[in-house]
């Protein structure tokens, strides 16, 4: 399978090196939103999809506007997935499967630019999205980018279904057994990873199960900047903690990446 390495929404937080991890402070700081596309045999899957283009056009009609001032989302609609894949000679209805590792609203909000995809989430994160227990997800999940009804596929928590050292992990309906859906609670409550056998070895999409690559490395570290928003943002702060720790016992066999740092993303397109 041919995957390809997209950035799906660029953002421009005040901060430099405290939110980025790279030289420079008086600079914005360089976030991306980390989507893949995946050529399988019966069309094209997609892991999140970023922001949509109506985001992208104008953020402050899908999209909060104490976000929009955080994180300065770039308004630049042809970094939309949709208009990327046009680039590539695809169509909308190209795209069969979508995989969300959550649905925050700058992984899901390509949603309605895909109507007709099959879309993959674990079924504590959609309850999460669709019945909000909580001012804070009545802020991260945006009734707009669902408005459309999409066909969900959901997955219940199981035991047993090891991976990697994880477990509850699932295969997908309709999809090879090359893709998994890898729970990973802690930002979210029913944030997943999401595992892919390519042609080169798994990779492991790891959504905002961190946020920083030195937070993989051990000794661990985060940009304070970063740290704050990684904590404000995570509703079971345990899972998560638990969870970057056996993130950072994966082998080399594994290649991990999350959905946010830029210098991850530019590995895989350099």
């Amino acid at each position: 399978m041919r995957v390809h390495h997209l950035n799906c929404g660029s953002m421009r937080p005040l901060g430099g090196t405290l939110v980025d991890g790279s030289p420079g402070l008086f600079r914005p700081a360089n976030i991306v939103c980390h989507v893949l596309v995946v050529e399988a045999d019966d069309g094209l899957v997609l892991v999140d999809t970023g922001f949509g283009v109506a985001d992208l056009t104008n953020p402050r009609t899908n999209l909060p506007a104490p976000f929009v001032a955080l994180v300065r989302p770039v308004r630049d609609p042809s970094q939309a997935a949709v208009r990327q894949l046009a680039a590539l000679g695809y169509a909308p209805g190209d795209v069969r499967h979508i995989v969300l590792t959550h649905l925050d609203l700058d992984h899901a909000g390509g949603l309605a630019d895909f109507p007709d995809a099959r879309v993959h989430v674990y079924g504590p994160e959609l309850r999460a999205a669709l019945t909000p227990a909580t001012r804070g997800e009545r802020q991260r999940y945006r009734q707009a980018h669902w408005a459309h009804e999409p066909k969900w596929e959901t997955y219940e928590p199981v035991s047993g279904s090891a991976w990697m050292g994880f477990d509850g992990v699932r295969e997908l309906a309709g999809l090879s057994s090359d893709f998994l859906l890898v729970p990973l609670a802690g930002h979210t409550r029913g944030h997943c990873g999401v595992a892919i056998q390519s042609s080169s070895g798994w990779l492991l999409h790891a959504g905002d199960a961190y946020f920083n690559r030195a937070e993989m490395q051990n000794p661990p570290s985060c940009p304070p900047g970063m740290r704050v928003f990684e904590t404000l943002m995570q509703v079971d702060g345990d899972a998560r903690r638990g969870n970057q720790e056996r993130l950072r016992g994966i082998t080399g066999e594994v290649r991990l990446f999350s959905a946010h740092d830029a210098e991850e993303l530019h590995a895989f397109t350099e």
